[in-house]
């Protein structure tokens, strides 16, 4: 069994050409970006947070370990949603892409290590 690879990508950086399959996993489109120039197989807004938890989150990192608890519990109650990049990360290299600004508190973030954990329990 190969192990999971599952990267984030900031969607204003340019894809790399070892990235996988990539998907947008924002509720929102970036501003600005083609899907040409995202190389994303799809965008899946339903695996985004929910729009409330994402107003009430505010890219705030004061607010990072209640967020990842709330978003948690999203995921865990819409199982289909996260399911088509938990079989993609299984036939490899899985890049989730994002737009914040944040790199280190954002919902892509918060979604590997989520994914990561559901398959690790495989």
């Amino acid at each position: 069994m190969k192990p999971i690879r599952i990267d984030i990508a900031r969607a204003y950086d340019p894809p790399g050409d070892d990235d996988g399959a990539r998907y947008l996993v924002d509720r929102m489109w970036p501003r600005g970006v083609t899907k040409e120039s995202l190389r994303i197989e799809a965008w899946l807004r339903e695996v985004a947070p929910s729009t409330e938890l994402r107003r009430w989150f505010g890219h705030d990192p004061e607010r990072w370990d209640a967020f990842i608890e709330r978003y948690r519990a999203e995921l865990d109650d819409n199982v289909e949603a996260w399911q088509p990049l938990a079989e993609a990360a299984r036939h490899g290299r899985l890049t989730l892409v994002y737009g914040a600004r944040d790199r280190e508190h954002n919902q892509a973030v918060a979604l590997r290590d989520y994914l990561q954990e559901k398959l690790a329990h495989r």
